[in-house]
């Protein structure tokens, strides 16, 4: 899950055998990034607050069977909790405690309560703090989840006799060294980005697509590829947007073609006509349902079926299915790139050569293919 939504980076190990973990708390995301960072042989037990999650039967299950959670009371009791799982540190377990008791709204890290230091003293084990970055982007206290890479610094293990001040300043500090961490960028990324979110991004999906279906030689695709990558959360709006402008644009062309107006049609083929209109005479509209597949352009299907009088209506139902299935799936592949790849966008440009390669070797070797 994390992955999804910008991936997660570790520094440091855990130490052999038992050990309570202590790390700074400022979302529900940081349990999830903790399980994702420490190593499954320490099988870590992660302390939660019994007063929220364990209230309810649901919130207990999911507690316990996702996070192997267990629970501490907050409201007095909660020193005999912790106390009550001391043999699962001398089997080699971890312990994940978040001694501020709660979570922090503001960024800092709070001041720490004893019971994490007294369970380690009691079991003679080590402290180990975390310092934990990206949470709280990622899932603000009281906000909506969304994008963000999250960082885990592992740091040096404190002995069992440690003081509450003394294990805060050690995850304090490496929780600020964890957050200074800037995620290098591409400017280039950055100025596309900006673009495919705003209103301008919209008109150029929009035109390009309309323009391909008429005459234009290069596909919306490409341009999904460039923009969706830079800004997975725009992808839907541009991709629904394009759409939109292939479907007008495919309209425009069928009217055009049934009144006898022949427009340019670059990298297109008469092999391609003549395939279209073979499609054309047996299936009418439905023919276009071909054209994500067979690389044949758009705008080849849209001049033909207006050369052969197919219905305007019929055409927009076919060709919306067709065509949106295509751009959507296109669109929403691309997103998933950007947000998978996101600790890597400094290689933006590297990203828009390949593209652009892959993209011309693709369409010389259809056009070639339908010569």
């Amino acid at each position: 899950m994390l992955t999804l939504t910008g991936g997660i980076e570790r520094r440091g190990r855990l130490p052999r055998g038992g050990c309570v973990v202590v790390a700074n708390h400022s979302s529900h995301a940081d349990t999830a990034a903790l399980l994702a960072a420490l190593d499954a042989r320490h099988t870590p037990a992660i302390g939660a607050a019994a007063d929220y999650w364990f209230a309810s039967p649901w919130r207990s299950r999911v507690c316990r069977r996702l996070a192997a959670g267990f629970p501490v009371r907050r409201t007095g009791g909660g020193l005999d909790d912790l106390l009550a799982v001391a043999g699962e540190l001398e089997a080699g377990r971890a312990v994940v405690l978040f001694p501020e008791g709660t979570r922090g709204g503001d960024g800092s890290v709070g001041s720490f309560h004893r019971g994490a230091l007294v369970l380690a003293e009691r079991a003679g084990v080590p402290v180990v703090p975390v310092g934990i970055a990206g949470t709280d982007r990622l899932l603000p206290k009281h906000g909506r989840l969304r994008s963000s890479l999250v960082r885990v610094r592992i740091g040096a293990p404190l002995p069992s006799s440690v003081t509450p001040e003394e294990a805060r300043s050690a995850v304090a500090a490496l929780h600020g060294r964890t957050n200074a961490e800037s995620l290098r960028d591409s400017r280039a990324r950055r100025a596309v980005a900006a673009v495919a979110a705003s209103r301008a991004g919209l008109l150029i999906a929009f035109v390009w697509a309309f323009a391909e279906a008429l005459s234009w030689p290069l596909m919306p695709e490409l341009l999904l590829g460039i923009a969706c990558a830079a800004a997975p959360y725009a992808a839907l709006r541009l991709s629904l947007t394009a759409l939109a402008g292939s479907l007008a644009g495919s309209l425009l062309a069928l009217q055009l073609a049934g009144a006898g107006v022949g427009l340019p049609a670059p990298l297109t083929t008469d092999r391609m006509r003549a395939q279209v209109r073979h499609e054309l005479s047996l299936t009418q509209a439905d023919a276009v349902r071909n054209q994500p597949w067979n690389g044949i352009p758009f705008k080849v299907y849209a001049a033909e079926a207006g050369r052969a009088d197919v219905p305007a209506g019929d055409w927009l139902m076919s060709a919306a299915a067709a065509r949106g299935s295509r751009t959507l799936t296109v669109g929403l592949a691309f997103a998933a790139l950007g947000v998978l790849l996101r600790r890597y966008r400094r290689f933006y440009r590297a990203y828009l050569v390949l593209l652009g390669g892959g993209f011309t070797l693709g369409l010389t070797l259809i056009v070639s293919g339908w010569q």
